[in-house]
This record gives C-alpha cells, structure tokens and sequence, in this order.
C-alpha cells in the first residue's frame, strides 16, 4: 500500500497540472476528509491525533509504519488540497451509503474527541455529509451516536 501512494505522490510530481493526474488511494482520501475535520478549528489536539490513528488502524488494518506514513500524507494532502473533490469523489465511488455514515460517525468522533464541539468543525462536517450525499437524519443519528457513546 504505501508503495502505492508512493507512486501517487511520485506521479503527481513529475506529471504536469493536466487533469489526468493519478487519484489518491482510499486510505489516502479517508484519512486527508478525517484530518481536514480535526484541523477545522485551526487546532490539532493530541487527542484527535491519537484517535485519528485509532480510527484508521482500524478501518484499514494498517501495520504501524504504514500507519504513520498514511498519517503523514494524509497531513500533507489536508494541508495543500484546494478542495475535497478528489477525495470524497473516491470514497462515493467506493463506500456505500452504510460505509459513508459510519464515515460521518467516525468525523464526528474525531471532532468531539477534544471534547469541545467547535462550530467550525460542525460546519466541515456537515458540508462534507451532504457532499458524501448522507442525509441530514443521519448526519444528526451520526452525532447523537457519538455524544451518546461519550456519556456512557
């Protein structure tokens, strides 16, 4: 795998700016829409770190250097990406709609993880629940699951 993103990076640097460039891989592109979220709030908390690599170790069964290296592109991508077109494009292509939800969870998770419910993290989150095409029902089911997870 992280040959392939590797490659992706590699490509895109010695590619010009056409638009046939090479897509990110889905690790790639869920991890960049998780960090875009943690970083809303012009914060990164070690806590939302930790869950974040939390998160996608265990959605992807990540060994831990490759981990720490889809963590850091997933940095780097959140930090230059104009738009998220790219990656939510790939993750509609490849999640299915109980997938996509349970992403929405997963954004709220990381967002709450600090324990501060940012409104500018509210809003990342809900602009990429409708560009992920998640109703709102369950952008809200979403929320309520993860404050409900929290009290317990």
């Amino acid at each position: 795998m992280i040959d392939s993103i590797q490659r992706f990076f590699s490509d895109i640097l010695v590619a010009d700016d056409s638009s046939d460039t090479a897509a990110p891989s889905l690790e790639l592109a869920t991890a960049a829409l998780l960090f875009e979220v943690a970083r809303a709030d012009y914060h990164l908390d070690d806590s939302e770190v930790a869950l974040l690599r939390e998160l996608l170790q265990r959605r992807f069964d990540l060994a831990d250097a490759d981990l720490d290296e889809l963590m850091r592109l997933a940095w780097e991508e959140a930090e230059s990406a104009v738009d998220h077109y790219r990656f939510v494009s790939l993750v509609k292509e490849h999640f299915d709609y109980g997938q996509r939800c349970e992403l929405v969870r997963m954004i709220w998770a990381l967002s709450l993880a600090d324990s501060e419910q940012h409104h500018l993290e509210e809003h990342r989150i809900r602009r990429l629940a409708e560009l992920l095409h998640v109703s709102h029902s369950d952008f809200i089911r979403a929320k309520l699951k993860v404050l409900d997870a929290e009290s317990d």
